[in-house]
This record gives C-alpha cells, sequence and structure tokens, in this order.
C-alpha cells in the first residue's frame, strides 16, 4: 500500500507536475478569484480610500498567511519524504504533529499580530481614515489565522499523498462559500470592508474542515497526541518550519516596503498597486500552484534516493513555468483594456494594470523559477538557501532597486524595480538548484556504481 501512495516514483514528470499543478491551481483560483471579486465590489463602491485599505491590508495579511504556508511546506515535506522512503505510520505521525505544532504556534502569532495591528498598518504607510479602515478589516480577519493554517496543512498533506483533488475541493469550497457570502454581506446587509471580512473568515472555517476529513476518510487520519513522539518530531518539523517561515516572511516585507514607496504617490497608485496585487495570482495561479505540487514530487524520489529522476523533476518544473508564463502574458496583454475597465480604472491607477499586462507579466518567469527553486530546496534537506534566496530577492533585489527605478519612472519604476530584482535572484536560485542536486547526484554515484558492479559479477557468476 505505501508503494501505491508513493505515486510519484514512476511514470511521467511532466505529466505528474502538470496534472498537480492544474488541479492545484483549480482550487487556488477560487480562492484568488474571491479576493478579485472583493477588490471589483469595493472598486464599486467608488470609494478610493476602501480599496487603498484594502491593498494596504493585503500587505499584512501576507505576512499572517507566509506562517501557513511555512507550517505547509514542512509538513508536505517531512510526509512525502515519509510515504517515498515506504513508512506510512511516520507519515501519519508526522503529519499529526505538524498540524498541532501549526495550530499552537499559529495562534501565538495571530494574537502578536492582532495587538500590533495599528502599528503594522502605519509602516506599511496607511494613516488616517484609510488606516482606521484597514485595522478594522484586519481585526475581524486576524484571529481565523489557526484555522487558515489546518486547511494550508491539510492540504500541503493530501497533495504529499499525491491526491490534488481532494486538496483543490478543499479551496474550492471555500471559495464558493465566500463568493456567495460576499454580496449579501457587502451589498445587501451593506456592512462594506466588514462583510467581505467577515465572509473570508467563513471560507477558512470551510477549508479547515473540509481538509481534514479526506485525511481522515482515505489515509488513515491523525494518531492521537504522544508527547514522547512529538518531541521526537519537533526537531524535524522546526528544522524544516522554520526557514520556510522565514522564508515566506520575507515576501511581505518586500511587499511592505513597496506598498509604503507606492504610497508617496497617492491613493490612485496605492490602488492601482492593489489592483495588480489582486490580478497576480489569478492569472499565474498555476505558477503559485506549481511550487506546492512539485514538492511531493520532489520529495518522495529524494526519499527513495533517485537523484537523476529529482533533477528530471527539476527540469520540467522549469519548462512548464515557461510555458505558462508565454501564454499568460500573450492573453493579458490582449485584454489589458478590459481589465482595467473593470475595475474603473483611470490615471495612474489604469498605467499600472496596463504596465502589469505587459512586460512586468513576461518577467513573472523569474519568480515562477524562484518558486520551483525554493521547493527543491525544503525538500532537498536545504532549507535555509530558500530563505537567502527568499530575502536576498525582497531587500537587495527589491529596496536599491524600487528607489532606483522610481527615480526614473516615478510609480511605474516601484513596479519595475521589482520585477527587475527577481530576474537577478531567479537566476542564481537555478544556479544553486542546479549544484545541490549535482552534489547529492555525486555522492550517490559510488553506491550506484557499487550496485552495478555487483549486477555484473552475480551476471558472469551465472555464466
Amino acid at each position: 500500500m505505501a508503494q501505491a501512495q508513493a505515486k510519484f516514483l514512476s511514470g511521467n514528470l511532466f505529466r505528474h507536475i502538470s496534472v498537480m499543478s492544474l488541479t492545484a491551481t483549480i482550487g487556488l483560483m477560487a480562492v484568488f478569484l474571491v479576493d478579485f471579486v472583493d477588490m471589483i465590489f469595493i472598486s464599486m463602491l467608488g470609494k478610493a480610500e476602501l480599496a487603498a485599505a484594502v491593498g494596504y491590508a493585503g500587505a499584512i495579511l501576507f505576512f499572517t498567511t507566509s506562517f501557513g504556508i511555512g507550517m505547509a511546506i514542512a509538513g508536505g515535506a517531512l510526509v512525502a519524504r515519509a510515504l517515498g522512503e515506504g513508512d506510512e505510520a511516520l507519515a501519519q505521525r508526522r503529519a499529526t504533529n505538524t498540524l498541532i505544532f501549526g495550530v499552537v504556534f499559529g495562534a501565538i502569532f495571530s494574537a502578536v499580530v492582532w495587538t500590533n495591528l495599528a502599528g503594522l498598518t502605519a509602516l506599511v504607510g496607511a494613516s488616517g481614515e484609510t488606516q482606521e479602515l484597514a485595522v478594522d478589516y484586519l481585526q475581524i480577519i486576524i484571529p481565523s489565522l489557526p484555522f487558515l493554517l489546518v486547511g494550508m496543512v491539510g492540504g500541503a498533506i493530501l497533495r504529499a499523498h499525491g491526491d490534488a483533488r481532494r486538496a483543490m475541493m478543499a479551496t474550492i469550497w471555500g471559495g464558493l462559500v465566500n463568493a456567495v457570502l460576499d454580496p449579501i454581506l457587502i451589498f445587501g446587509l451593506d456592512l462594506e470592508l466588514t462583510g467581505a471580512a467577515l465572509a473570508s473568515v467563513a471560507a477558512r472555517l470551510t477549508i479547515a474542515a473540509t481538509a481534514l476529513i479526506p485525511i481522515m476518510r482515505y489515509y488513515g487520519g491523525f494518531g492521537r497526541p504522544n508527547l514522547p513522539e512529538m518531541r521526537l518530531d519537533l526537531s524535524p518539523v522546526v528544522t524544516l518550519a522554520f526557514p520556510a517561515i522565514l522564508t515566506q516572511l520575507a515576501t511581505p516585507i518586500g511587499q511592505a516596503y513597496v506598498t509604503r514607496s507606492m504610497a508617496s504617490y497617492g491613493e490612485e497608485a496605492v490602488a492601482g498597486m492593489a489592483i495588480v496585487a489582486r490580478l497576480t495570482p489569478v492569472a499565474f495561479g498555476v505558477i503559485f500552484a506549481l511550487s506546492g505540487a512539485i514538492g511531493p514530487i520532489i520529495g518522495q524520489n529524494y526519499g527513495a534516493k533517485d537523484y537523476a529522476r529529482v533533477r528530471r523533476a527539476y527540469r520540467d518544473g522549469m519548462v512548464f513555468t515557461a510555458l505558462v508564463v508565454i501564454l499568460v502574458t500573450a492573453v493579458l496583454f490582449a485584454i489589458r483594456g478590459p481589465i482595467a475597465d473593470l475595475f474603473q480604472a483611470s490615471g495612474i491607477t489604469r498605467d499600472l494594470v496596463f504596465l502589469f499586462c505587459g512586460p512586468l507579466a513576461l518577467a513573472f518567469f523569474f519568480n515562477g523559477m524562484i518558486f520551483v527553486s525554493n521547493a527543491a530546496f525544503n525538500n532537498l534537506g536545504h532549507p535555509y538557501y530558500s530563505t537567502w534566496i527568499n530575502w536576498g530577492r525582497h531587500t537587495l533585489g527589491t529596496i536599491p532597486l524600487v528607489i532606483l527605478f522610481a527615480s526614473w519612472f516615478g510609480a511605474a519604476g516601484v513596479l519595475i524595480g521589482q520585477a527587475v530584482g527577481g530576474l537577478i535572484f531567479g537566476l542564481i536560485s537555478l544556479w544553486l538548484a542546479l549544484r545541490v542536486i549535482g552534489k547529492q547526484e555525486a555522492v550517490a554515484a559510488p553506491g550506484v556504481f557499487q550496485r552495478q558492479a555487483r549486477q555484473l559479477q552475480l551476471f558472469h557468476h551465472r555464466r
């Protein structure tokens, strides 16, 4: 049974990557599209301060969600590796303990963030009525972080088993709940931002429940909490989760700087950036999904010590990224006018939307390169490489370049500088990932040669 579950040890790797990514994309799109529709609804209210508040709040929510992504990366990598080794009991135990640690740490983390919302929103540039709106919005959503974390870790466990469909359905159900409640609460009850926040909380509760049910029904569920086993698993979980969380925290910190830089160009510029921020995951949902989808594929083959197959999985991930980015960029460029009209964008806001739907969308390939490389680092025992790449990309690859290009091109230069940083660190991540894989192949080579020599001796002996 263990071998049947470790489904990525055989079969066409590009097909595995495509199926896992496209299936996961549907689930992600359900969530991203709801955020996208939220922005449309809020834009329809005709209040620029509401759209700007969502932009500021988005930077903080990205910060909190990063904690959940880090725990999900740890859980998915440990479960996939155990399945690749053929140890189902270890996989169940690691799933159980990762979920427990995640909920406890997530609750503490969300409490710290909730008590410092005023300072955090000021840090990203919010002030006055816009800041008050952003804080009110966040005060409702932040306490639901532990439930979102349960859903994220549960989805990662399902993907580690190769069950992308059920992981997808968890987010689809959450998206449907959000989509139904949004217009009712925002317009029907005239709750505006408060309604959008309440709908998001309901969606998080739904995702948590629908992610856990299939694990318990089809994959042996979770074991009883056992303190000795929890102490035993704390080290491998923290070893992966801590650098993964640090890795994810780099993104919102970099985005916070970008938001603050954009704030100096007025609320129209911040609204344009907020639209781009909502449009990006909708347009490139496949690439965002790829980072979580390729991890279990690499992890299972790493557990089975098939390093040649690990290299092929990484290569096919890059090919898949390039094909998706080229296709999506062509579509965005063709419909850039209707997209801007959808948000009633004008002036600087419209200029930023047009900029994204052109060269900046094509540059997203290098962000995809970082995603695939980070998945490789996290599953090949080098999670701190992901940390250094992400922090480099969102500090050295963001701050000086944003300052430089903004001085040349104004608000547009903020986004251009951010994209150039992605290009530089995408290439660095490619070099480093190939180096890690090459070293593992070199270490494994003597064992491979010894097995081949033994097989050859046995062949001659039989003759």
